[in-house]
């Protein structure tokens, strides 16, 4: 099954081997939506050349044509875990999205998602940074609830997946505590795979709610393999104070993307593994393939 896993990985070494003038003419441009980050500080970094990323297919090194700015609109899907044992966090919660949802003002536009009980459109999609920072500061956290998490995943990944913009993001801000879905992991990750979004995640961490059961183990695979593979960044915490700081790095990785392009030749069939590394230490990229390529 095609599959594209794009890592976030640390490298030093050699530079992208290059093709041939023959078969570049018979290449076709492929193009990735990538963030690179300091790997110490976190931060964004924008000078991003076509001698700095290294691409792979199948462990193959493709030709970096150019790298440019990301330009395009991103929508973007922020996912609330608003259960009932959220209750001590919803102060740092409303004010740490507040920032977030004006750290990405200019983005594109953005949707609430709140996901106790049952996924709900807490505040549907609008670049209306107002109406977004009303609804951050309405976030309450809902009595004798547990988190929907997963199904939450799906349903907006199935929204997503419509939409026609070749880039979208959906972030979540969930504790790891009690989980009422029962979608299987797998489920989970054909459906964020099939939407095309990059998922990023705060999660505030409790080491006994990641693996106490299966609706939590199952959470807990896709807070590691969904973000993974789909190219976005997790920033753990310990205490909910630490919100405003991670949704900020977050916003960092998403507002300074880069257009990375690359040559594929014609004559290969799609490959099952597309990386994406830095080739200076010390720099951190994640990423994923631009929305509604054909595969040839």
């Amino acid at each position: 099954m095609f599959r594209f896993v794009l890592t976030r990985v640390l490298v030093t070494g050699l530079g992208v081997a290059t093709l041939s003038g023959s078969l570049l003419a018979q290449a076709n441009e492929r193009v990735l939506y990538v963030s690179a980050l300091d790997a110490r500080t976190k931060a964004p970094l924008e000078n991003l050349t076509a001698t700095d990323v290294r691409v792979t297919e199948d462990g193959r090194a493709r030709e970096v044509v150019r790298v440019t700015p990301a330009t395009t609109p991103m929508p973007v899907a922020i996912l609330v875990d608003n259960q009932a044992a959220a209750q001590r966090t919803i102060a740092d919660l409303r004010n740490a999205l507040v920032s977030f949802v004006a750290e990405l003002d200019g983005i594109g536009p953005i949707a609430i998602v709140t996901t106790a009980d049952r996924p709900t459109i807490f505040q549907d999609y609008t670049t209306d940074a107002a109406k977004l920072r009303d609804a951050a500061n309405r976030i309450f956290s809902q009595p004798d609830s547990g988190a929907t998490l997963l199904d939450a995943i799906v349903e907006v990944s199935k929204g997503l997946g419509k939409r026609e913009e070749d880039r979208v993001a959906i972030v979540l801000v969930t504790l790891e505590l009690t989980e009422f879905s029962n979608m299987h992991y797998s489920q989970v990750l054909d459906g964020l795979k099939a939407g095309g979004a990059m998922m990023s995640a705060v999660v505030l961490q409790n080491q006994q709610g990641s693996t106490q059961n299966d609706p939590a183990r199952n959470r807990a695979v896709v807070l590691d393999r969904g973000i993974v593979d789909s190219g976005g960044v997790r920033v753990d915490v310990l205490t909910s104070m630490s919100y405003g700081g991670a949704l900020k790095q977050v916003a960092g990785a998403l507002k300074h993307q880069h257009r990375v392009v690359y040559a594929r030749p014609e004559t290969l069939i799609p490959p099952e593994r597309t990386a994406v590394s830095a080739v200076k230490d010390g720099v951190s990229l994640t990423g994923a393939p631009a929305r509604g390529q054909k595969e040839r």
